[in-house]
């Protein structure tokens, strides 16, 4: 019988992957162009990219390279930033990078190796052999290539503090301004919240609380409070409203405050994930967030059947689900 934790971890990981795949074949479009290809609705399905439908792009690639990480070191008793950007290497080594030990099994997977859009940031960060962190940045890089993948940060504790921490660290291995890792240290601590069963606003009033603790974190906490009054005023935002007030998602702080407004503002699983992608703006990764909120907070049986379905690499999703669900005892 599956229990409330599993089926929320579930739909946290694989709700991020369908919103992903969603907006993998819009990330490039303005919305007048979106609505010139699938009418005045704009999306309502998958439609084709990268040669399928359903085909998930980089942040599900690194989410699963993120988790695969921190599973290794819940089982080695081994420090997590550490294990994260080892995996991270395995990831580079996807897309063409050079040779690493296969520690995991991730990189045994023939579709993983595909060129999916990759963010600059984290190719340039990674080959670089540097190690970035909050204290010694690598560059000033706040785009999103940190916060799309910090989803599974979320089951490294029970601690808000300490789960915030670790995502803000792993974000800095590749992105070293304030707005880049702290939506990535918010993201988590979002999920790890929904995790827990609290409600979306009980939710980002956590975060929200532990992310004025840090340095820089003011560029985050103003978009994240705006889009928390967009979200509860009972209006639907439109995709121009969207783009007006938080940007296109580009960067940390907009893919961020863009899934959370679409979060609180969203019928259901599945509206908010429409409406997270059917911007002008960087559409997988808001559709990856906004999924990975709502799939906590609602449960993988929220998520439609035929997106499940059709969702490249469904079952290498599951698979690595299962292993930390028995690792950190979900």
């Amino acid at each position: 019988m599956t229990t409330r934790g599993s089926s929320s971890l579930r739909g946290s990981l694989l709700a991020g992957a369908v919103g992903d795949a969603l907006g993998g074949s819009i990330e490039f479009d303005r919305i007048d162009r979106i609505r010139g290809r699938f009418g005045p609705s704009g999306l309502t399905d998958y439609a084709p990219a990268y040669g399928r439908l359903g085909a998930i792009t980089d942040d599900t690639q690194m989410t699963l390279f993120t988790l695969e990480g921190l599973v290794l070191a819940r089982r080695r008793g081994s420090d997590p930033v550490h294990e994260v950007r080892v995996a991270y290497g395995r990831w580079l080594r996807t897309q063409g990078g050079p040779g690493v030990a296969s520690d995991g099994w991730l990189l045994d997977v023939p579709e993983l190796h595909q060129a999916r859009a990759p963010g600059n940031t984290c190719l340039t960060a990674l080959r670089s052999g540097v190690l970035g962190t909050v204290e010694h940045p690598i560059n000033d890089s706040k785009g999103c290539g940190a916060v799309m993948r910090a989803a599974p940060v979320a089951l490294w504790s029970d601690d808000v503090r300490e789960v915030f921490a670790l995502a803000a660290a792993t974000g800095a291995l590749t992105h070293g301004h304030p707005s880049g890792y702290l939506s990535a240290g918010v993201l988590a601590v979002l999920v790890q919240r929904l995790l827990a069963g609290a409600d979306l606003v009980a939710a980002i009033d956590v975060a929200r609380e532990e992310l004025q603790q840090w340095d820089g974190h003011q560029e985050q906490l103003v978009l994240l409070d705006l889009a928390v009054e967009m979200g509860t005023r009972g209006v639907r935002p439109s995709a121009e409203v969207i783009e007006t007030a938080l940007g296109g998602g580009w960067v940390g702080e907009e893919a961020l405050a863009i899934a959370v407004l679409t979060a609180l503002a969203a019928r259901d699983l599945a509206d908010g994930l429409l409406l997270a992608v059917n911007h002008s703006g960087d559409s997988d990764s808001t559709g990856a967030l906004c999924g990975n909120l709502l799939g906590a907070r609602d449960g993988v049986d929220a998520i439609p059947e035929h997106w499940l379905s059709d969702l490249e690499l469904a079952d290498v999703i599951d698979r690595l689900i299962g292993e930390a669900s028995e690792v950190f005892g979900r």
